[in-house]
């Protein structure tokens, strides 16, 4: 599932294809994909809408309309956007079209099928239940060490599945909560609350450490009109992670090999002698 820096990257380069452009159609396709709106009245509420403009909110993705609407847009597992001519077929698993006022198309495709839209008044996005229990955006003033060290004395819950809750940290998923635990030295099977203040501070840097850069990275990333966002993990994020997805192979600070474990159902890789 793409994680905070995966969908800035997507933010960013949408905001640069089509923010000013209007939607002359709507045409949602799989009905569970808004389930909260018919066909009918999804193609009735984009309709001649203008697209103000793109923004992010965790891991959610915000299309801001004219006449006081936003689309929020979640990708969750597979879920990606294809800019294409009018003229151009709709590939297999296109859920969503969005017909714009340049003769282009914007099409959602969703192989897995467990993406979300959902059309709702701008004022009311605080409220939203998708966004009111979010934790505060990691790069925000709110996120400080003091609010980390709230919230980890708080679970008894290991310290990995903690740092997955969006109600307490929002963004990180499986990738980054690993990099900021090892960046941190923190064992990601010790209890939340156990966790010292000093390493607390530490994990709170790495946090925002490890997220910017890997933001940094997507700026580098050519927009693909076939893929808008493009493949974050096939642009060398894979050459910088510390110990996502290197299971065996030897610890950049002490030689001995990264574990892999399985926590909730996720894996976490970690260096056991680093990070205890």
């Amino acid at each position: 599932m793409p994680e905070l820096p995966e969908v800035e990257t997507v933010v960013r380069q949408l905001d640069a294809l089509i923010a000013g452009r209007t939607i002359n159609q709507a045409r949602l396709l799989r009905a569970k994909l808004s389930p909260d709106c018919s066909s009918k009245r999804f193609s009735s509420l984009l309709q001649n809408s203008s697209i103000t403009g793109i923004t992010r909110r965790g891991k959610f993705i915000l299309v801001d309309l004219s006449r006081g609407r936003t689309l929020l847009v979640h990708l969750r597992m597979s879920g990606r956007f294809m800019l294409l001519d009018e003229e151009a077929a709709e590939p297999k698993f296109t859920h969503a079209v969005f017909h714009l006022d340049d003769e282009t198309k914007l099409v959602f495709q969703d192989q897995r099928h467990f993406g979300l839209m959902k059309i709702v008044t701008s004022g009311d996005l605080s409220n939203l239940k998708e966004l009111s229990k979010l934790a505060p955006e990691p790069f925000s003033d709110e996120f400080s060490p003091d609010y980390l060290r709230f919230c980890l004395q708080r679970s008894r819950r290991s310290l990995k599945e903690t740092l997955l809750d969006q109600t307490r940290v929002c963004g990180l998923g499986n990738i980054y909560a690993s990099e900021a635990m090892f960046v941190a030295r923190a064992d990601p099977r010790m209890s939340a609350d156990s966790l010292s203040a000093i390493k607390t501070k530490r994990l709170h840097s790495a946090i925002r450490d490890v997220l910017t850069e890997t933001v940094e990275l997507g700026k580098t990333i050519a927009i693909d009109r076939d893929n808008i966002g493009g493949n974050i993990y096939g642009n060398g994020s894979e050459q910088i992670w510390r110990v996502y997805g290197r299971q065996g192979e030897p610890c950049s600070k002490c030689g001995r090999p990264i574990r892999r474990i399985v926590q909730a159902g996720r894996s976490t890789f970690y260096c056991a002698y680093c990070q205890r």
